[in-house]
């Protein structure tokens, strides 16, 4: 086990420190006023302007009605607004709330009214979503457009109005900073608390792992409610990087921003990489700016991983970790990446990262042996907080002394971490986190079923994808018909894209679900029994 790393911030010879999230455009913008910390669509924003504008948004949140410990919600696809908004709140001592875009309306509603949002940041492409749910947010009293709408104020025009003066509001390294919500076992979502000192506890580190320093060009296309995409672009942001901004994943569009910006660091999810690596021209691309790529949150095939190496000619590094956890806990390091002569490392996480303890723990409470299965436990300065409003979820997840239970299954090797199955029933799909009581809740809904267990099955492009076993009540409706029942209900990732029809789920004396029997033949003779 590592020690922690001790509390620290940046430094630069004499000049500020930065130590909470407000401080990285505070400091920079004054430090690298007109450095290009941001360049979307053509537009390049510098830390100056980023930090002036921050200052005008955090004084419309104040006129708002934002202060300490408030949340904002933000519900847009990747756009220079997210980072304003951010940085705004933090200069308010407020929270951000990213909202998953890809959810439907009723979950939106429910992340929400569970974050107690006063003020919400809605983009083009999903006002109607949160028209349909407007008159049922008990706590937002405004509604901010970016864009044009008929009822709510212009992002643009509301923000430009507001005086550019710094309210001058601190935070302390305990305060949250960000709020990132992941999908709970009961199907309800639980809002991760991630604080300033969590933050900084993963830049301190991991910054000097990934070769992160002002001059590199970061490539910013992963979604910004997840902690590898928000995470790592503010990793960037506080060492006075340039990020190039992409509002989505797009495979061509990413071959020609690396040459055109010289980018040097990306992080993808093995799906884009496959993605990249079946798009027109990759192989014509010019590539040779890249230094390092970042990837995870789901598994490579060796053969895609090993033509990924071929193609960008760069670094790879793999790396695991939760949102609970502030992102990358272990790493594989380039140096481990060798497919022809150590092809079982590609296979594990890496080894714990500087500050991070890791435990195997078995049933019985305590550590297993090398090579034996127990559950993952992590402790480190990146730890969450806790569970926002959910105090027993906390105390079931996170010990007293400190211990984050991943719910995955594992075992060290060398001192390499392997995943090999989950003890919590999570599917990960393409990098999102699908909770099967969620999707059963819904299906148990439909008037045709008696009974349904909800599993992750392997798929070559999304790393697992979902399974519904279903005992019908009565005739059966067709697989179609089930999962256009869960389209109208949940967002299209946590959709089952097959259907199995049983005459019975197979139960242990207490009534539990034995899931893991029912994955058994789907993932037999594979390494790692989870797409995580």
């Amino acid at each position: 086990m590592l020690a922690p790393l001790a509390m620290g911030a940046r430094t630069k010879g004499d000049d500020m420190a930065i130590e909470t999230l407000a401080d990285i455009v505070r400091v920079h913008g004054k430090e690298r006023a007109d450095r290009p910390m941001l360049t979307f669509e053509g537009r390049t924003i510098t830390f100056a302007e980023m930090d002036r504008r921050s200052n005008q948004v955090a004084q419309g949140l104040a006129a708002a009605g934002i202060g300490k410990d408030d949340r904002v919600a933000f519900i847009d696809k990747n756009v220079p607004e997210y980072f304003e908004v951010t940085f705004a709140a933090g200069k308010l001592d407020a929270v951000t709330v990213a909202v998953n875009w890809r959810l439907a309306p009723r979950e939106i509603a429910q992340i929400i009214d569970d974050a107690q949002a006063k003020v919400v940041f809605v983009g083009p492409d999903f006002t109607s979503q949160v028209e349909q749910i407007e008159d049922q947010l008990a706590t937002v009293t405004t509604i901010v457009a970016i864009g044009e709408h008929d009822r709510w104020p212009s992002y643009a025009a509301w923000a430009d109005e507001q005086p550019a003066d710094d309210p001058g509001t601190s935070s302390t390294p305990e305060s949250t900073a960000v709020q990132l919500y992941t999908s709970g076992t009961t199907g309800l979502p639980k809002g991760v608390m991630l604080t300033n000192d969590n933050l900084f506890g993963l830049l301190g580190g991991a910054t000097s792992l990934w070769g992160f320093r002002a001059d590199m060009v970061n490539l910013g296309v992963m979604p910004l409610f997840h902690i590898a995409g928000s995470g790592w672009d503010i990793a960037v942001m506080y060492m006075g990087g340039h990020t190039v901004l992409q509002r989505d994943v797009d495979p061509a569009g990413i071959l020609r921003a690396i040459p055109e910006h010289r980018v040097t660091h990306a992080i993808f999810v093995p799906a884009v990489l496959q993605f990249l690596l079946m798009t027109p021209g990759v192989d014509d691309a010019d590539l040779s700016s890249l230094e390092t790529i970042v990837y995870g949150a789901s598994p490579i095939t060796d053969k895609v991983l090993t033509k990924a190496m071929e193609t960008f000619k760069c670094d790879f590094i793999q790396v695991y970790g939760l949102t609970e956890t502030t992102g990358a806990v272990t790493q594989l390091d380039p140096a481990d990446h060798d497919p022809e002569g150590n092809p079982d490392l590609l296979r594990s996480c890496g080894k714990p990262m500087p500050g991070v303890e890791l435990r195997i723990v078995g049933e019985e409470g305590g550590d297993q042996p090398e090579g034996e299965v127990g559950e993952v436990w992590i402790r480190s300065r990146q730890n969450m907080a806790g569970y926002w409003r959910k105090p027993e979820e906390t105390a079931a997840s996170k010990t007293e002394d400190g211990w984050v239970k991943t719910g995955d299954a594992g075992f060290m090797k060398d001192g390499y971490l392997y995943l090999y199955d989950r003890v919590k029933d999570m599917i990960v799909s393409g990098g999102e986190n699908v909770y099967p009581a969620e999707v059963e809740n819904v299906l148990m809904m439909h008037p045709q079923v008696a009974d349904v267990a909800v599993i992750g099955v392997p798929d070559e492009r999304w790393g697992e994808t979902v399974k519904a076993m279903v005992v019908a009540a009565g005739d059966p409706p067709s697989p179609e018909d089930l999962i256009a029942y869960t389209k109208e209900q949940l967002a299209r990732y946590k959709c089952p894209t097959s259907v199995d029809f049983v005459e019975s789920l197979p139960r242990n004396p207490s009534g539990k679900i034995l899931k893991r029997e029912l994955r058994e033949p789907f993932w037999a003779g594979r390494d790692r029994r989870v797409g995580g």
